[in-house]
């Protein structure tokens, strides 16, 4: 088994048909980081008053919690032995899943869930925006789809906050050994989606096209050198990005997008784009927080 060198990769399940395959994936992500696997599952029930035993009932509870214990008890033994290489312990939360999962991120490299649903949906609805950048102290993934093939497929904004989904998503095309789509979406009259900063000034001459090709093209240099494993392929289109990593999810094997930022990719409470994704794409999602360290 992997032994923990560094923060573990830690999956939110709840008993669901999608528990598995989250805590499958969240196991492959360990194996893969040479690290531990953290099996989570909450029994309480979030906004609960601190210390009030009668609300839900202590019977309630109690019930609740043989429920979880059992159920960490099954995915675990199917997960070691679907990935004995990798560690895996198990969490019971006596919080709400959302209290639970805000703790966990804290001291976590990847947080993994199964699509919104329930409890989880909450975290993703304009509402609880608090609540989920609490939650987003580290990496979300939201597990969808099921490909085990095609490329690793980043959304690049044009702002320094997508640097950080840009070395996620470099690092997890090198450990899975696929190509890397990087995917800019401008459009006329949105200047917050042109690229920023030192260089993004058109040449004489130069189209808003060329500037932004030029630009997205020296984002990605130093990643290229770090990660000389990894074929890129840049595309920059003309238009809105939500339809266009929608449509590449058909054919990816993971999404990766900022959680703030300026244009079409602002942030997942605050903007659409990631939003629609959590929801709607055919491949798992992560959400790279611009606040906290990248990858390492």
């Amino acid at each position: 088994m992997a032994t923990s060198g560094g923060s573990p990769v830690v999956a939110a399940v709840n008993g669901s048909a999608s528990s598995m395959k989250t805590a499958l994936w969240a196991a492959e992500e360990a194996r893969m980081r040479d690290t531990e696997l953290n099996l989570l599952m909450a029994y309480g029930v979030d906004g609960a008053p601190f210390g009030n035993r009668s609300f839900p009932p202590d019977v309630w509870l109690k019930t609740k919690e043989a429920i979880t214990h059992e159920v960490l008890r099954e995915v675990r033994e199917k997960t070691e032995s679907a990935v004995p290489e990798v560690r895996v312990t198990t969490i019971v939360a006596e919080t709400g899943p959302v209290a639970a999962m805000t703790e966990a991120s804290a001291r976590s490299r990847l947080l993994v869930m199964g699509p919104p649903t329930g409890e989880i949906t909450r975290l993703f609805a304009e509402s609880a925006a608090d609540t989920l950048s609490s939650v987003s102290q580290c990496p979300v993934v939201v597990v969808r789809g099921s490909s085990d093939s095609g490329p690793v497929v980043v959304g690049v904004d044009g702002s320094p906050f997508s640097e950080k989904a840009i070395a996620w998503a470099f690092e997890e095309a090198s450990a899975r050994d696929s190509p890397l789509v990087a995917l800019h979406a401008w459009h006329d009259g949105d200047i917050a989606g042109l690229f920023t900063g030192e260089g993004a000034l058109p040449f004489p001459g130069e189209s808003v096209r060329e500037t932004e090709a030029r630009v997205f093209e020296h984002r990605l240099a130093g990643w290229r050198k770090k990660y000389p494993d990894v074929p890129v392929e840049q595309v920059i289109v003309r238009d809105r990005p939500r339809h266009r990593l929608l449509e590449s999810s058909a054919k990816a094997r993971l999404l990766v997008v900022g959680s703030r930022g300026r244009g079409g990719f602002a942030g997942l409470v605050l903007g659409s784009t990631s939003h629609a994704l959590v929801h709607h794409a055919q491949c798992p999602v992560m959400v790279v927080r611009a606040t906290r360290g990248g990858a390492e």
